[in-house]
C-alpha cells in the first residue's frame, strides 16, 4: 500500500486533525504525511477535494481467484492437540460452511501426532495435511515456518487461521512475512462477506477502546489469530469421517539453525486459567492484597481457580498468571464471578464470552453490571463470606 498528497491540495488542514496518529502536517498551503503513517486511510474521506490518494497494490504475480478454502493450523505440544486448535475448528465451519468450501487442519509434528488426525475430523475438519518428521517433534520457528508456508504455496488456502498463543503468535508473523500477505492478531470475531468473499477480521484497536474490522482485498491467503477460548468448538462427532492426506515436505539446512538442547517446564505456575470451569476474580475494590485470601476462599469452595484483573497485577498484589484481560488470559468458564472488579473494556475483552456471570460490586453504575447475568450491589468483604458460607452449606 501507498499514500500520496496531490497537487489537488487546497490547505484546508482537515486531514490534519483526522490523523490519529499525528503525522500529518502542513508545510505552506500543503499537507505532508510523515514518517509513521500506518496507511490507515483516516484521513482520505475527510479531503473535500479528493487530494490524498490511498493505493492498494496487488502482490506481483496473485490471482486470487486461484485461492480456496478454509485452513486451521491445529497447534500440538507434546504429541497432543491444543484446545486452540479445536476451537479455531469449529470457527472454521462456519466459515466454510458460507464460502460453501472445505475446511482443511495442518498437523505437524513428530511421527506421534499422527494418531491425533482423526481427533481433528471428529471436531469438523474434512481434510487433514499430515507432516510428521522426528525434526519437528517441538516446535521451532523456521522449520514450521517452511513447511506451513510451502503448503499453502502448494494448495493456496484462501482463509488460514492459527492460535494466538506464543506458538501460534511467533509462526503466524513469519507465514505472513514469507508469502508477503496481511495478518490480523488477537481477532475476536471473524466473518465472511459470501459476495466478494473478504474474511471480516474484528479485534480491539485504541487500547480497547474501539472495535475495528479489517480486510485484505486484494492478498491471499486471508491470515489472522485468535486468542484462546474466544471461539467456541463445536461438539465431538466420532462418526465423522474425512480425509487425511500425508505430505512430504523437504526441509533446507538452514532451517535447522536452532536445535532444542532441553525443556525445563515451569512447575511454579499452579493455575490454568484457559481451562478452568470456575473462576473467582478480585480487582481494586479488594483494597489490599491481603484481601485475596477472600476469593481464594471462595474459588477453593466451588473448586475454581483465582483470577485477577490487570490493575491489581501491576500493584503487584498478585503474580500476572492470575490476569484475565485483553493483555492477560482469555478465559470462558462455566462460572466468573467478578468482585470488586469495575468492568474496564480490557478485562471485560477477555471474560465476556463466559457462560454466566456473577458481579459483586458496591458501585450500582460499574460497568460490569452491563454485561454480568447476575448482578450483586454491595460490599465484596459482606457478600463473599455470606456465598462461602451457603456454598459450604
Amino acid at each position: 500500500m501507498s499514500i500520496k498528497v496531490t497537487e489537488k491540495c487546497i490547505g484546508c488542514k482537515k486531514c490534519v486533525p483526522a490523523c490519529p496518529f499525528g503525522v500529518i502536517e502542513m508545510e505552506g498551503k500543503l499537507a505532508i504525511i510523515k514518517e509513521g503513517c500506518t496507511l490507515c486511510g483516516a484521513c482520505v474521506p475527510v479531503c473535500p477535494v479528493k487530494a490524498i490518494e490511498l493505493k492498494v497494490e496487488k502482490k506481483a504475480g496473485m490471482n486470487i481467484d486461484e485461492y480456496r478454502g478454509v485452513w486451521v493450523f491445529a497447534e500440538q505440544h507434546e504429541g497432543k492437540v491444543q484446545s486452540v486448535g479445536l476451537e479455531l475448528l469449529g470457527e472454521g465451519r462456519k466459515l466454510a460452511d458460507k464460502l460453501e468450501e472445505r475446511l482443511t487442519a495442518v498437523l505437524i509434528g513428530g511421527p506421534e501426532v499422527e494418531k491425533q488426525a482423526e481427533e481433528l475430523i471428529h471436531y469438523g475438519a474434512d481434510y487433514v495435511l499430515l507432516v510428521t518428521d522426528d525434526r519437528l517433534n517441538n516446535y521451532v520457528t523456521a522449520p514450521y515456518a517452511t513447511v506451513l508456508s510451502d503448503l499453502i504455496g502448494r494448495h493456496k488456502p484462501e482463509i488460514v487461521l492459527i492460535g494466538a498463543t506464543t506458538t501460534g503468535r511467533d509462526l503466524a508473523s513469519r507465514i505472513a512475512a514469507r508469502i508477503k500477505t496481511g495478518l490480523t492478531a488477537d481477532c475476536t470475531g471473524l466473518d465472511v462477506d459470501v459476495e466478494d468473499r473478504k474474511l471480516l477480521q474484528t479485534r480491539p484497536a485504541f487500547g480497547g477502546n474501539i472495535m475495528a474490522t479489517i480486510i485484505s482485498p486484494q492478498h491471499r491467503p486471508q491470515m489472522a489469530t485468535v486468542r484462546p477460548k474466544v471461539m467456541k468448538k463445536l461438539e465431538k462427532d466420532p462418526s465423522r469421517r474425512g480425509e487425511i492426506l500425508k505430505e512430504n515436505i523437504k526441509l533446507r539446512a538452514g532451517d535447522m539453525a536452532v536445535k532444542i538442547l532441553d525443556i525445563i517446564k515451569d512447575t511454579s505456575v499452579k493455575v490454568n486459567l484457559t481451562e478452568a470451569e470456575i473462576i473467582v476474580s478480585g480487582g481494586r475494590g479488594l483494597g489490599d492484597p491481603k484481601h485475596f485470601a477472600l476469593i481464594e476462599a471462595l474459588a477453593m469452595t466451588l473448586g475454581g481457580a483465582v483470577g485477577a484483573s490487570r490493575a491489581t497485577v501491576d500493584a503487584g498484589w498478585i503474580s500476572s498468571h492470575h490476569q484475565v484481560g485483553q493483555t492477560g488470559k482469555t478465559v470462558c468458564p462455566k462460572l466468573y464471578i467478578a468482585c470488586g472488579i469495575s468492568g474496564a473494556i480490557q478485562h471485560l475483552a477477555g471474560m465476556s464470552s463466559s457462560d454466566t456471570i456473577v458481579a459483586i460490586n458496591k458501585d450500582p453504575d460499574a460497568p460490569i453490571f452491563k454485561i454480568c447475568d447476575y448482578g450483586i450491589v454491595g460490599d465484596l468483604f459482606e457478600v463473599v463470606p455470606k456465598l462461602i458460607q451457603k456454598f459450604k452449606g
